[in-house]
């Protein structure tokens, strides 16, 4: 058995789960952190069990030929992009093979038909939200530049599983230049004007995060700065000073979050420059997004998500559908155009608000937005059924964890002709695609779609057909 601690040199071997890589000592199998496949690596052992291993790469003996250069100074440092040093092209193909792998292992699915990834036009800069943490420490690594600041306010992300500093970035590749821009004026106004920063041990001080939302096809810029209290002159100040470093932000937001769970959402928003509100397009469709509101990540990738939606449903006029886990109706929104009518159901009330005002800015009159948590409302408080036709499709985009085995059972009951899947976890919708085959549904095709280049996340489509 292998030693915590231990060296060892690894052919590494192919791509796994979480941005990890695949390696082999013996019959052992050895997860691998900072591999690329390919490679042969000088490794340390971080964990040792009876079954597997993990470890990290300590030394690049031989280089895979997969291997690239990655452009961010933090690569390695910062969690954000596992994957940045490894070739896009493989990095698509590593992506495609996990969904193979998770419907073949997980499912039971013997050869799933899936059709070739869509990949990302642009693999930097495709980000519309960035989060960054105030801090009072910061994160010290090998390679960080020199002088660093005495004073104690910094500004940036945290690195993996550690919650007490932040990695102060100076620049990241994965919004826009002009965030960054936001980002740098907004450290260095703290610093010069004695801002302190929330420390949660004791309840005191005031800078808590920095939120920067853009609006990729509208161009339009929210600078939302996240605080303990409400003070008026101070934001004042600082919107002033922003606009004029930065005068293409178009809205200043104050969200203050006096409780002490670290969180970029509060009780109370405040707008001190504009409407508190950007926009953004997906497909002819405009969306409203507010500071507190959910909205992709990366709009261009999820227009090409939503097209294979509506692909694999082959709406037609007379059509009624399901927008299961609605959110604020942005899919339902984007199909409304090919059926005669949509009821989506979302368990977040703020979410239901934006989904009614999306539809109604947009002259959306066939789509009506239910409330209620969906193992509920299509169990026991399903009253709102009788007044509706049958579905003839399903659409279907729940959280990570995937659907509870109720909500697949209703599901199977009410049992749509077409139902359409779309998943960031390409494990849990695997498992629950066994469930509805084993009821009334055929597996038809897959289609991955990459949202977020550099990392190991995976957007997934599938096709189910009832038999």
């Amino acid at each position: 058995m292998l030693q915590r601690g231990e060296e060892l040199s690894l052919k590494i071997l192919d791509s796994a789960f979480e941005g990890k890589s695949v390696a082999r000592h013996g019959e052992l199998v050895v997860f691998v952190e900072g591999g690329v496949p390919g490679d042969v690596a000088t490794v340390r052992i971080l964990k040792s069990k009876k079954n597997f291993a993990e470890a990290k790469v300590v030394k690049i003996e031989t280089p895979s030929p997969l291997r690239v250069d990655p452009r961010c100074m933090y690569f390695g440092v910062c969690g954000g992009c596992k994957w940045q040093h490894v070739d896009y092209a493989a990095q698509l193909r590593f992506k495609q093979q996990h969904v193979v792998d998770a419907f073949e292992r997980i499912g039971r699915f013997t050869n799933p038909a899936v059709i070739p990834i869509l990949g990302s036009d642009e693999c930097f800069f495709y980000r519309g939200k960035m989060e960054y943490s105030f801090a009072e420490q910061q994160w010290i690594w090998d390679g960080m530049p020199e002088n660093p600041s005495t004073v104690p306010v910094f500004l940036g992300l945290h690195v993996p599983q550690r919650y007490d500093k932040v990695l102060d970035i100076r620049e990241c590749l994965l919004q826009s230049d002009g965030s960054n821009k936001i980002l740098n004026f907004t450290r260095a106004y703290a610093r010069r004007t004695g801002q302190t920063v929330y420390n949660s041990d004791t309840e005191s001080g005031y800078l808590r995060f920095l939120v920067i939302r853009e609006g990729k096809r509208t161009n339009e810029v929210m600078v939302n700065l996240v605080t303990s209290s409400d003070d008026p002159e101070t934001m004042q100040k600082y919107s002033a000073a922003l606009l004029e470093e930065c005068p293409f932000v178009t809205t200043v937001v104050n969200t203050i979050n006096t409780r002490k769970a670290q969180i970029a959402f509060g009780e109370t928003e405040r707008v001190y420059h504009g409407t508190g509100i950007i926009h953004d397009m997906i497909g002819t469709y405009r969306f409203d997004i507010s500071a507190g509101s959910f909205f992709q990540t990366n709009t261009v990738q999820a227009e090409k998500l939503y097209t294979a939606v509506k692909e694999f449903g082959a709406f037609k006029p007379a059509d009624i559908v399901y927008d299961l886990y609605s959110g604020t109706g942005s899919i339902g929104i984007f199909l409304s155009g090919s059926v005669q009518s949509v009821i989506g159901i979302e368990s977040v009330e703020s979410a239901i608000r934006d989904a009614e005002r999306n539809a109604q800015e947009n002259g959306v009159t066939n789509c009506t937005f239910i409330l209620g948590d969906l193992k509920d409302r299509l169990t026991k408080d399903k009253e709102w059924m009788t007044r509706s036709p049958k579905p003839d499709v399903m659409v279907i985009d729940p959280p990570r964890s995937g659907m509870h085995p109720k909500v697949v059972e209703e599901i199977a009951a009410i049992a749509p002709e077409r139902i359409v899947y779309v998943s960031c976890n390409p494990a849990t919708q695997a498992r629950d695609a066994q469930l509805l085959c084993a009821e009334r549904y055929t597996l038809e095709k897959l289609q991955p779609v990459d949202m977020f280049p550099h990392t190991f996340h995976i957007e997934n489509v599938a096709l189910f057909m009832r038999k």
